[in-house]
């Protein structure tokens, strides 16, 4: 039995045939879009550089989306490139199998995966965002949800069968613009920290394939990244991540400017003559001091959800960066 669909029963589903490499759509890789925690958030993202706004707000049932919900997105973004490689019509409608997501992801196919994966779609669709991306040179703000509507098809003795889901325009405007689309590395969804998830987004978009990399101010970092966790905190946790060094394919390296902290990231392939060693764990000079309260990241408190792909080889570099959206830019060479 197929539940009724309040949805454009026109728009032709793109049927998912196979696995596709992985993808990721640049205006999601650095902007605050998601959670980054795994607990339930309320509290909306509120950010603003330039021109360019961004606003989500989820309901209280359910929360807001979080950045593993978004793997959801991306395996769909990366279903749509490849049809369109392989000269298949695309739709914002897409049809598959659980079963299939499933086993991509690496997962069991018990009901306990499906109904988290169903728990994924509900956040989705009830998070609310607006933004005023890639609307031009007239301001206005677009709105939308992560997913407009989706379906669960029941088979016999009520398991389910196949799902469709329709995507936003936007989102779906933002994938067929090949500029606007990145190849990422599958241990991608081998990362278990919110903030880790999204800083490896960041650098793929920003440091991706050059040798003199990317550098920001910690405190520029924190805005964008939408997280909770006080400024402290989150500098604590950055260097948590250089101690580990657990970006897949990013070298990352903590520099100070006066009063100002930076993180640098560079392609793990480049090698560095360093005045002195980077110290991966420190104190984070605020008063008092405290603790983050968690073992990894100050956004993480339960085991990892939604992954994707096994591991596969990077695709090509990323195109040049947005100037919006970063303070630093590639680091400065002594004397200049």
């Amino acid at each position: 039995m197929r539940a009724p669909s309040s949805g454009d029963d026109t728009l032709a589903p793109l049927i998912v045939a196979g696995a596709a490499r992985p993808r990721d759509q640049r205006d999601l890789m650095e902007r605050p879009f998601f959670s980054l925690a795994k607990s339930r958030r309320a509290a909306p993202i509120r950010y603003q550089a330039g021109d360019v706004e961004v606003w989500v707000q989820g309901l209280p049932e359910f929360g807001m989306a979080t950045i593993w919900d978004a793997d959801v997105l991306i395996w769909a973004g990366s279903q749509i490139v490849e049809a369109a490689d392989l000269g298949r019509a695309t739709s914002r409608r897409l049809r598959f199998l659980p079963y299939q997501l499933l086993t991509a992801i690496g997962r069991a196919t018990g009901a306990t995966e499906y109904r988290l994966l169903k728990a994924a779609l509900r956040r989705l669709q009830s998070t609310v965002v607006a933004t005023t991306l890639r609307n031009g040179e007239h301001w206005r703000r677009h709105q939308f949800s992560w997913i407009n509507e989706w379906t669960e098809i029941v088979g016999p003795g009520g398991r389910t069968a196949g799902l469709e889901i329709v995507l936003p325009d936007w989102f779906y405007r933002g994938v067929l613009d090949r500029s606007l689309v990145l190849s990422i590395d599958p241990a991608y969804f081998q990362l278990t920290g919110g903030i880790e998830r999204w800083l490896y987004r960041v650098a793929r978009k920003h440091a991706g394939r050059q040798l003199a990399g990317w550098r920001f101010d910690v405190a520029h970092l924190h805005a964008k990244s939408g997280s909770l966790a006080r400024r402290s905190d989150f500098a604590l946790d950055l260097r948590r991540l250089v101690a580990r060094q657990s970006l897949p394919g990013y070298r990352l390296l903590m520099e100070r400017e006066g009063k100002r902290e930076l993180l640098r990231i560079l392609p793990s392939r480049v090698t560095l003559d360093l005045p002195a060693a980077v110290d991966g764990l420190v104190t984070s000079g605020a008063r008092p001091l405290v603790i983050s309260g968690v073992p990894a990241s100050g956004d993480q408190a339960q085991d990892p959800q939604l992954t994707l792909w096994p591991n596969a080889e990077n695709g090509p570099r990323n195109s040049d960066s947005n100037l919006e959206s970063n303070l630093e830019g590639p680091p400065r060479r002594p004397g200049r």
